[in-house]
């Protein structure tokens, strides 16, 4: 629901500063899987991580961020589209040979922008589906994609790093396929000779916990089943590199233009293969590893702006699409060596939760020509970058478009320090947050812990669910340890609520 009072308030508030969109370039940088505690900034002191420190001591750094979902699939869709992805059927943890989630007719933050004049990219973890319910022409034009709904260029991974198939999409064609290799893929059974995980352990360079054992591309086991296309395979060590690299030049290429690049980097989410210059330099295992590695990515990203001479009037926005997970399924010596660190900080849960570590993470907000440096305690949710960013551009969004994102330009780039009313967590069901109060509503049905996956020390992934409701006053319990519902029925009423209605009302 849009509070259409609050928009009417602050686009007044633009007025009487004299604030004016002027085409900022806009590069969201959306990590995977790093969790509130992992940099330094948001009180790690176990990884040392420089430059992402750089941003929020010269930018705007939030603490009561959060992503639209505690898992890839339905952030991502949630951030492109302004829809609450539990609204729809079909948004969650997409497999590698997934249909097209965000169809051709759907408005999507992209295709605003370039509306708006933008040059626009998409580089990274897509994670969103290819092709039609048909399947995917893996060895010929992959459509739809990226390019047909919004972005004037793209260079992707399909899915994830522990997904098949494990090659680059450039636009609409796998990077350096062999014809005379076609690739072929499934899920649902086994395909072609290449040996799995499961069949021949002995060939894995990186062994699994749980899951991850069907073919093995590069010595390490995937989900799914894959054949052909040797020469088009990634190299782990280098995704990083090489999906920098590719943002790097489009921002050379269009330095003279408006430019928008959703930057989807593959760091931190498992398999974790560090770069050589990287590898084992944390001394907290993989995962530490692409840590630093994620940190020196960011580097070079403001490194180039600046070379560039358009860091000033660009607008970087650094977050993650879900809080943090140490075990998801390979054995990296991230467990063994998680030491002091504390992935979550001093938050409850991880990925997969609707405790607050599974959606509250990293946000940073920079953009010299406007933005102060500070620290904001607002409450603010990726579903509102579709709006808040058109609203910067002073493009107008469709009415049938972005049913669940406000405009919190104000907010975000630090000219009010009002947050949203209520912020909806999404992770293993949803959960609420208005003012200071946290609420869960009770669960009879749901697992209370995931078996598999693992936060550190051997931890169990909580899922939030307890058969009873849950209210936590997260001003002085930001832990979530004392549920005190049965102490405010009145509150827990109230919350509820908030919560059926906006389950029940869609804006447009």
């Amino acid at each position: 629901m849009k509070n259409f009072l609050s928009t009417f308030c602050l686009l007044g508030l633009f007025v009487v500063s004299g604030w004016s969109a002027e085409h900022p370039n806009i590069v969201v940088i959306f990590c995977d899987d790093l969790g509130y505690g992992d940099v330094s900034c948001y009180g790690g002191k176990e990884i040392p991580t420089p430059h992402i420190d750089s941003l929020a001591t010269n930018g705007l750094r939030f603490t009561n961020a959060h992503s639209t979902s505690a898992t890839c699939t339905p952030s991502r869709y949630g951030l492109l589209t302004g829809e609450y992805p539990w609204r729809r059927q079909g948004t969650g943890i997409a497999p590698g040979n997934a249909k097209a989630i965000i169809t051709p007719e759907r408005v999507t933050l992209a295709s605003v922008l370039q509306k708006s004049g933008y040059k626009t990219a998409a580089i990274g973890k897509w994670h969103l589906g290819l092709g039609t319910a048909e399947g995917v022409n893996w060895n010929g034009s992959i459509k739809p994609g990226p390019r047909e709904i919004g972005f004037d260029y793209c260079f992707i991974m399909p899915a994830t790093g522990d997904r098949v198939p494990c090659v680059y999409v450039e636009n609409d064609h796998i990077v350096n396929l062999d014809p005379n290799d076609p690739i072929e893929v499934k899920y649902n059974e086994k395909i072609g000779n290449l040996p799995t995980g499961r069949e021949h352990p002995e060939l894995l360079k990186m062994h699994t916990t749980h899951g991850h054992d069907n073919t093995i591309i590069n010595g390490i086991g995937r989900i799914g089943f894959m054949t052909g296309g040797q020469s088009a395979l990634w190299n782990d060590e280098t995704i990083a590199e090489t999906l920098t690299d590719k943002a790097i030049a489009f921002i050379k290429e269009n330095k003279n233009v408006p430019f928008f690049i959703y930057f989807a980097t593959h760091d931190i989410h498992a398999p974790r293969v560090a770069h050589p210059k990287f590898a084992g330099k944390s001394g907290h295992g993989a995962r530490g590893d692409v840590i630093l590695q994620l940190d020196d990515t960011v580097g070079k990203i403001t490194d180039t702006l600046k070379e560039q001479g358009i860091f000033d009037n660009t607008l970087i926005i650094f977050t993650s699409d879900n809080g943090p997970i140490v075990d998801d399924g390979y054995k990296d010596g991230s467990m063994e060596n998680i030491g002091n660190h504390q992935p979550a900080g001093h938050l409850r849960g991880s990925k997969y939760s609707k405790f607050e570590a599974g959606t509250r993470v990293p946000f940073i907000v920079q953009w010299s020509q406007q933005v102060k440096a500070g620290v904001s305690e607002a409450a603010v949710s990726q579903i509102d970058l579709f709006a808040s960013l058109a609203s910067i551009v002073g493009q107008t969004i469709p009415e049938e478009a972005a049913p669940d994102s406000i405009d919190s330009s104000a907010t975000l780039i630090g000219k009010s320090v009002v947050g949203r009313d209520f912020v909806i967590e999404h992770g293993n069901g949803l959960a609420l947050i208005s003012r200071n109060w946290k609420y869960i509503p009770p669960n009879e049905k749901g697992s209370r812990i995931l078996a598999a996956p693992k936060m550190g020390n051997n931890v169990p992934v909580e899922t939030g669910n307890l058969p009873e409701p849950q209210l936590y006053d997260l001003s002085v319990d930001i832990s979530e340890q004392k549920n005190i519902a049965p102490e405010k029925p009145e509150i827990v009423k109230e919350l509820n609520e908030l919560l059926e209605s906006v389950k029940k009302s869609v804006k447009k």
